[in-house]
C-alpha cells in the first residue's frame, strides 16, 4: 500500500492529459522538472556538443550499426547529395530550379508562383516576425555568468487579446514568451505588452498641446495573475491594491469553494502548480482581462538561446492592422472625438493633422463644442 501512495504522488509531478489535445491535469513545474533530472543522465541535458567522431560512433551503437555501413549512411544523406545545381555555382537561395527534382523545393515553387501571380510580398512585419526565432537559435552569451543553468526548465507561454476585441480574443496569441522556471511572475507582467497600458486619461478639447503627465502603466499598477485557485497580486509599488479581493468577496458570499492569495513579485514559475493547455487568466487595469495558456514545460537544451538577459524571449507578435483617419485615410489615428459637429460619425477617429485642421482656427482656439480623447491605436506593438 505504502509503495502505491508513493508512486501515485510521484505521477502527480508528471504532466498526464486529462483531455486528450486539450489539457493536462495539474502539476508542479519544480516537481516535474525534479523529476526529469532524476531519470535523465547529465550527459542528455548538457550544453557540451559532441565531436563528430563521437556522435557517428554513439549513433553507430545505438542503431546496431558497422562502421561501414554508418559511413555509407553519412554519403547517401549529405547535404551535398541534395544540391540542384552545379558544384562549381553559388546558388541564390531566394531563387528555386524551374524543375526541382525534391518535394520540398517543389512545393516552394508553387508557393512562389502563386504569390507571383498575386502579386504578393513579404512585409517588414512578416520579415520581423520570421526572424523572431531564428535570430535566438543556439545563442549563447558573452560572460560565463549570464548562461542558463543546466537542467533549468523553459515553459512556452501565449497571452491572448483582451476580451474586448473579440475578433481575436478566441482564435490567435497576441503574443508567445519563453520564461525559465526561476522567472516571477511579475517578470512576466512586464514582458505582456497591452494597449490598455498606454492609455492617456482625461479629455483634452482645449488644451491638444498639453503633455499629459502619466499613461495608465503608471497610475494604475495593480494587478493580478489567476493559476488553479490562487490569486497572485502585484504588490512591488505603494499604489498597488488587492484588486481580486472583489472576486473573492463574491465567491465567498456564494458558497464558491475558497480561493487564497499570494504576490507575484514572490512567485517563481518552478513553485506553480499548472495545467498545460489550460486557459488561466491575466487582469490589469481593473478590466481588462486576457487569457494565459501555458503551452509547453521542458528543459533547456543546447539549442535553445541560452543567454538570461534576453529572457523572457519573445518569439512571436500578431500584426494588427492600424486604424486609419477618418478623413485622410492616410494617417494612423491620434484623436476620438465625440459630439463633434465636424464628424461625420460619433465617435470619430482623426489624425492629429486632420484633427487640428477641422477643430481649431489659426490661432488655436477651439471651434465647436466637442470632446477629445487621446487614442493609442493597436498597431503600435507592431
Amino acid at each position: 500500500m505504502a509503495a502505491a501512495k508513493e508512486s501515485t504522488d510521484l505521477n502527480a509531478n508528471i504532466p498526464d492529459y486529462e483531455y486528450a489535445d486539450v489539457n493536462t491535469k495539474a502539476f508542479h513545474i519544480g516537481s516535474f522538472r525534479n523529476e526529469w533530472l532524476k531519470r535523465l543522465k547529465p550527459s542528455s541535458y548538457s550544453y557540451e556538443r559532441e565531436d563528430e567522431d563521437t556522435f557517428d560512433a554513439n549513433f553507430a551503437k545505438d542503431m546496431g550499426i558497422s562502421a561501414e555501413t554508418m559511413a555509407d549512411l553519412k554519403s547517401v544523406c549529405s547535404v551535398d547529395s541534395l544540391r540542384c545545381h552545379p558544384e562549381d555555382q553559388t546558388p541564390d537561395p531566394d531563387v528555386v530550379p524551374e524543375d526541382p527534382t525534391l518535394k520540398t523545393l517543389i512545393q516552394r515553387k508553387k508557393k512562389q508562383d502563386h504569390k507571383a501571380s498575386l502579386k504578393l510580398t513579404k512585409n517588414r512585419h512578416s520579415l520581423y516576425a520570421d526572424e523572431l526565432e531564428r535570430l535566438t537559435f543556439g545563442r549563447e552569451p558573452d560572460a560565463v555568468t549570464d548562461i542558463i543553468p543546466e537542467g533549468e526548465v523553459i515553459l512556452t507561454i501565449n497571452v491572448y487579446y483582451p476580451a474586448i476585441i473579440d475578433k481575436f480574443s478566441y482564435i490567435r496569441p497576441h503574443m508567445t514568451l519563453l520564461m525559465t522556471g526561476s522567472h516571477s511572475l511579475a517578470e512576466l507582467r512586464d514582458a505582456i505588452c497591452c494597449v490598455s497600458d498606454l492609455q492617456v486619461c482625461g479629455e483634452f478639447s482645449s488644451t491638444p498641446d498639453m503633455a499629459p503627465d502619466f499613461i495608465s502603466k503608471d497610475h494604475f499598477k495593480s494587478a493580478f495573475f489567476f493559476f488553479e485557485g490562487v490569486f497572485y497580486n502585484d504588490m512591488r509599488f505603494p499604489e498597488c491594491q488587492d484588486i481580486s479581493m472583489t472576486t473573492i468577496e463574491w465567491a465567498k458570499a456564494r458558497n464558491f469553494p475558497p480561493y487564497s492569495q499570494s504576490k507575484m513579485e514572490d512567485t517563481r514559475f518552478a513553485d506553480l502548480t499548472v495545467k498545460v493547455g489550460f486557459p488561466y487568466l491575466y487582469c490589469h487595469q481593473g478590466d481588462c482581462e486576457h487569457l494565459v495558456i501555458i503551452t509547453d514545460v521542458r528543459l533547456a537544451h543546447k539549442n535553445d538561446c541560452l543567454d538570461k538577459k534576453l529572457y523572457p524571449l519573445l518569439t512571436h507578435k500578431h500584426r494588427v492592422i492600424t486604424k486609419k483617419c477618418t478623413v485622410c485615410h492616410v494617417f494612423i489615428g491620434r484623436w476620438l472625438t465625440t459630439n463633434d459637429p465636424f464628424a461625420p460619425s460619433d465617435p470619430c477617429l482623426f489624425c492629429d493633422k486632420c484633427f487640428r485642421m477641422l477643430h481649431y482656427d489659426a490661432e488655436g482656439i477651439k471651434l465647436g463644442d466637442f470632446l477629445a480623447y487621446p487614442y493609442v491605436d493597436p498597431g503600435a506593438f507592431n
